[in-house]
């Protein structure tokens, strides 16, 4: 892989190539991406959708909005950061035109949509999707699918949604949001499809980034960037380098302030986050500053606020010593699983699953979730297939008067018709899929 193939400024529907240096500085093309993302309505409904705590209606708890705003935040500063080491030992991206705020806002356009295709409920909502079809209701429509059409659903996966959102875009906007290749492929942590799942070790294949209905594009999206293949039988390729990034922006905000909420929330003792955030910042912490700070919640900031900066600092290292290898694509792991604070992070993240994640809270949350998600499934699935059957009743009829026109797929696939009620569902606000299902099961 090459850095200019990389930078790709393209967009769909291009007919000549796009040059940075011919960019105007006061429009970038990677900083119309963030814009675009911005005034979405996919990313408007975050705000509404569980980040830690489903359905919060506390004032600190961050939802998939403000999680998703910080993240970009993080992964501007590791981009810009990144960039300026890049542009110094790549002088030719520089004749180019290419400035360190490029590589800025490319990882924060990416870190900014990262969540855009999360269901309701969190990762609990994607559970719930895929088993309404693996073990519930929805088993009965495996005979019409391949094996490939049928793990995009058992397997239903929010950044496989996220791409095809970002994609796709809005209902009337023209070729979607048109972002540039560059950002498509650093929001893409997964180049591959649903199957073989989890070939390999490496980090790529962790989870898949597409569903067989993007398949077409991702072949051209992959040759533009010059991402390289990595299996000869199925879609799977090589990270666009500045993915790596996004991860890290996700990571450092995930680990460190989901670990905040919950000190906030009380589920996590104040002493934890000395005895651990300490560890990260043993060289940055003001001592004398951190003892005249009054009240629990401003000094828990303080402390995560000097955590966040070690580990931006510390994913920039790591990233630059193996940059040549990531560009390779023989980069395996994420950049903090390489970093010196790995046990310290590891040590947070086992802390927030026992007290957080697992809280009884968030358990009876995600419970009433799953039953909320399948119930919604099971009733639009049928409606939408009814209707192609030609056996519709007055009841499927007015259902699929809800969904909107953009979900509804008039084509002779089975996949394609199941596909769109699964991203209808999945566009939902934690409160939208809770109002929808009491009116659908009578409880006006």
């Amino acid at each position: 892989m090459n850095w200019k193939q990389l930078l790709s400024l393209k967009r769909v529907g291009d007919t000549k190539e796009r040059k940075r240096i011919e960019q105007d500085d006061t429009r970038l093309g990677f900083e119309v991406d963030y814009d675009r993302i911005i005034f979405s309505s996919a990313f408007r409904s975050l705000q509404d959708k569980t980040q830690v705590i489903p359905l919060s209606k506390t004032d600190f708890v961050h939802t998939r909005l403000t999680h998703s705003l910080e993240v970009s935040v993080v992964g501007r500063s590791l981009g810009r950061l990144v960039g300026k080491q890049l542009l110094e030992k790549y002088p030719e991206i520089d004749e180019l035109g290419y400035k360190s705020n490029d590589f800025g806002a490319i990882v924060a356009t990416a870190s900014l949509a990262h969540d855009i295709g999360n269901p309701p409920f969190g990762h609990s909502g994607e559970k719930s999707i895929g088993e309404y079809f693996s073990n519930g209701k929805g088993l009965k429509y495996k005979p019409g699918l391949n094996n490939k059409q049928w793990q995009d659903l058992i397997d239903f996966e929010g950044n496989a949604n996220g791409f095809k959102i970002v994609v796709k875009g809005d209902k009337g906007v023209e070729d979607g949001h048109r972002l540039s290749y560059a950002c498509l492929g650093a929001f893409m942590k997964y180049p591959k499809e649903s199957l073989p799942k989890k070939p390999s070790s490496h980090i790529a294949d962790k989870k898949y980034g597409f569903f067989q209905s993007e398949k077409e594009f991702l072949t051209d999206l992959v040759s533009e960037l010059g991402l390289k293949s990595r299996d000869d039988n199925s879609l799977r390729y090589s990270r666009h380098p500045l993915s790596y990034l996004v991860e890290a922006a996700d990571d450092i905000c995930y680990t460190i302030i989901d670990f905040e909420d919950g000190i906030n929330m009380g589920l996590v003792d104040e002493e934890y986050a000395l005895e651990y955030l300490s560890k990260l910042i043993k060289d940055t912490i003001d001592v004398s500053k951190y003892s005249t700070i009054t009240g629990k919640k401003a000094r828990i900031s303080y402390l995560r606020a000097l955590s966040i900066g070690s580990l931006i600092n510390e994913a920039v290292d790591v990233f630059m010593k193996n940059e040549e290898e990531i560009l390779a694509g023989g980069f395996k792991s994420s950049l903090l699983d390489k970093c010196k604070y790995e046990a310290q992070i590891n040590d947070i993240i086992d802390i927030s699953v026992s007290k957080i994640y697992r809280s009884k809270d968030v358990i009876e949350k995600e419970i009433s979730g799953h039953k909320i998600i399948g119930d919604l499934l099971d009733c639009f699935c049928i409606a939408v297939e009814n209707k192609h059957n030609g056996v519709a009743i007055s009841y499927d009829k007015l259902l699929l008067e809800l969904i909107p026109e953009e979900y509804i797929n008039k084509t002779e696939s089975m996949y394609d018709r199941l596909l769109g009620v699964c991203c209808f569902i999945a566009s939902m606000s934690d409160g939208t899929a809770v109002s929808l299902h009491k009116k659908i099961m009578g409880r006006v």
